[in-house]
């Protein structure tokens, strides 16, 4: 099969491959229901050394960059209470944790949540954590642009293989919220 995007050697139907997900990746895949069949989720092999999104970009061809998105996860504070959420920006942007991500929380203050907490948390590995499978309680706040976006290049919950997902999909995902502007410009 040939990627839609992106030039890959080894590409299929994530359903086809489960045993290479992630757990909480693979049984989304698995109990997929939605406007968008589960085939149209394509998973394509990679070399997890160079998983970072500049590296990657950088050996699969820079035109990625501008297909890819980045799920980051962030906890929001207010007092004692803590929520963490995850957020899903285009590769080129990153996340307004003090703005936009603080304000749709309701936080008084945001950040990163510590490597240990998003993967422990997700299941997933560092470096991989993808919109697919999150705990379904979890606030999924997603970019605008990325859901407008034909297809769309994201991690698949390791650092060895991405998926490959029509933009369209994401806003049916559990917890998800589109919104303007979470993405900001990089520079």
């Amino acid at each position: 099969m040939r990627a839609p995007i992106g030039n890959f050697t080894d590409a299929r139907p994530a359903v086809d491959c489960l045993d290479l997900l992630v757990r909480p990746v693979a049984d989304a895949v698995r109990a997929w229901s939605g406007d968008i069949p589960v085939e149209q989720l394509i998973h394509v092999d990679t070399d997890p050394e160079i998983a970072d999104t500049a590296v990657f970009v950088e050996h699969y061809g820079q035109g990625l960059l501008e297909q890819s998105a980045n799920c980051v996860v962030v906890a929001g504070k207010r007092g004692a209470e803590s929520t963490l959420a995850a957020c899903l920006v285009l590769s080129s942007t990153r996340v307004d944790v003090n703005g936009v991500v603080r304000k749709q929380l309701a936080a008084r203050k945001a950040s990163f949540a510590s490597m240990d907490a998003a993967t422990g948390e997700t299941g997933m590995e560092y470096g991989g954590i993808t919109p697919i499978g999150l705990p379904a309680d979890w606030p999924l706040l997603i970019d605008s642009r990325v859901v407008d976006m034909e297809w769309v290049l994201i991690g698949s919950g390791r650092r060895r293989g991405k998926l490959i997902v029509p933009g369209k999909a994401f806003a049916g995902l559990p917890g998800a919220v589109v919104l303007a502007g979470l993405g900001i410009s990089a520079a």
